[in-house]
């Protein structure tokens, strides 16, 4: 069967559409600008003005909103290089949004699945965002920054490129990141420091309360201790009951390369 296009009404879309990729029930709004290269998803709304280029591939159920710009060439990138951005399923890019095209050969500009990336944010090339992220208005990613599954980035934040923010860490609103912030921390501040683990968060995906204490622990032994990390790490594996979101947190510290979040004076630890 082929695939359904809906176009907006009065659209001046169609015309630009020769050679894209799209499944069923895709819509296109009002003067939205889509390159050759472009692969939509089915049940993929774009919206008004947005304009999409280089070799993009766009999940299923996704919403683009008006105004994002997706894989605009970065100043980066030689012209004989595919610019490249994949987007997972079901992600929302809310208006004014931009997303850089990779840069360098064999690179990609990457977005998980189920993430929200709100207004005004920026995604540089070579970017990697996992799944169920949260990028609150206006967030800043340099080049190279990873953001791992179920983090959230709160508004006005800037990240320092090659930083990494571990899976299930929450960074506070108008933040300086410029250290890898461990997975299940909460970090805050110009330069962020840590404030303890992410226990709501935790709670809400249904990590249970005997592994929480098990990362409270760590978190005491890593940051409170006065301990160097490798002997932090023995002093872990010695005491705490191994588990996997323990064994990750481990993991993460060992190949860890920029040092991470400093803890911060009075840091809570509930």
């Amino acid at each position: 069967m082929e695939a359904t296009l809906t176009f907006s009404k009065e659209c001046e879309t169609e015309m630009l559409l020769t050679g894209v990729t799209y499944g069923e029930n895709v819509e296109i709004g009002h003067g939205a600008v889509i390159g050759k290269n472009v692969i939509i998803g089915a049940g993929t709304k774009i919206g008004a003005y947005a304009t999409i280029d280089g070799w993009t591939t766009i999940g299923n159920n996704c919403i683009i909103h008006p105004h994002v710009s997706i894989a605009a060439e970065s100043h980066k990138n030689k012209h004989d290089v595919k610019s490249s951005v994949i987007i997972g399923d079901n992600t929302q890019v809310r208006e004014f949004v931009t997303i850089n095209g990779s840069s360098g050969r064999d690179q990609e500009t990457r977005i998980g699945s189920h993430c929200l990336l709100s207004a005004y944010s920026h995604v540089d090339p070579n970017c990697s965002i996992g799944n169920h992220v949260v990028m609150s208005n206006a967030v800043h990613l340099a080049a190279h920054v990873e953001v791992e599954d179920r983090a959230v980035v709160g508004g006005l934040t800037m990240v320092h490129e090659f930083t990494r923010i571990g899976r299930n860490a929450m960074v506070g609103g108008a933040s300086k990141v410029i250290q890898d912030v461990p997975p299940f921390i909460m970090v805050n501040g110009n330069p962020a420091k840590a404030f303890g683990i992410n226990t709501i968060g935790m709670r809400r995906i249904g990590i249970s309360e005997n592994i929480r204490r098990t990362l409270k622990n760590a978190y005491k032994i890593l940051y409170l201790s006065g301990l160097c990390y490798s002997r932090a790490l023995e002093v872990m594996e010695q005491q705490l009951g191994l588990c996997e979101e323990l064994e990750y947190f481990m993991a993460f510290l060992r190949g860890n390369k920029r040092e991470i979040c400093k803890v911060a004076h009075k840091a809570k630890t509930s």
